[in-house]
């Protein structure tokens, strides 16, 4: 899958015409509801075992163009986290991998096909993996992006996350040099999300171990 306008891998669809683009070429604009074009589709969640990890190993590379993910000052093999795919008719069309602290679940990378975006498919991933946090007794789910990536930023907080802390230069620190992330913008800050798990609970503002 191409993007529409050059030969890059496609990462992202235009929510208006469709079609399918890389980071270069997507753009941040302000639509209606009636311009996102939302689908549904009957697909289903299942857990990540080993068959699936190759396919993961491409999604990772798709997506990022690495497998090694640098996320609350630790590395993670993506390919080789547990988690939840989410399938159609046999096709995996996203995925999402996460890690265990002592009170939080860790959202270290979530991916969904760009033709398969705006369906839900994200929404349901993300869901799945708050159910089994309550389940064990989290306190918290956790994510990081970077600071250009505003259509993931926007849909963290759409499902209840908020942003607590910004690692300025992380992500450029990471890759020893500044890079021109979506819609060109520089990426250099880690931002770093939380969704208490509790409703007692206060957000808390300190770092999570």
């Amino acid at each position: 899958m191409k993007c529409h306008h050059c030969q890059l891998d496609a990462v992202y669809k235009c929510s208006v015409c469709g079609h399918l683009l890389c980071a270069e070429h997507t753009r941040f604009r302000t639509i209606c509801p009636k311009c996102t074009g939302k689908t549904r589709l009957h697909f289903a969640i299942k857990r990540i075992t080993f068959d699936y990890k190759e396919e993961i190993r491409k999604f990772v590379e798709k997506f990022w163009g690495e497998e090694e993910q640098l996320t609350f000052d630790r590395e993670y093999c993506v390919p080789e986290l547990p988690g939840y795919v989410a399938t159609l008719d046999k096709t995996i069309i996203g995925f999402i991998s996460t890690a265990q602290t002592r009170e939080a679940v860790l959202i270290v990378a979530l991916g969904v096909l760009p033709e398969y975006q705006s369906s839900g498919v994200g929404k349901t991933l993300a869901k799945k993996v708050e159910s089994e946090a309550k389940r064990t007794k989290k306190r918290s789910l956790l994510v990081s992006t970077s600071n250009d990536d505003l259509p993931a930023l926007a849909f963290y907080q759409s499902i209840g996350f908020q942003i607590y802390e910004v690692r300025p230069n992380a992500i450029a620190e990471k890759h020893g040099k500044i890079i021109n992330g979506i819609g060109k913008l520089s990426v250099r800050d880690e931002l770093r999300l939380q969704k208490p798990l509790r409703s007692s609970e206060k957000l808390s503002m300190s770092r999570q171990d």
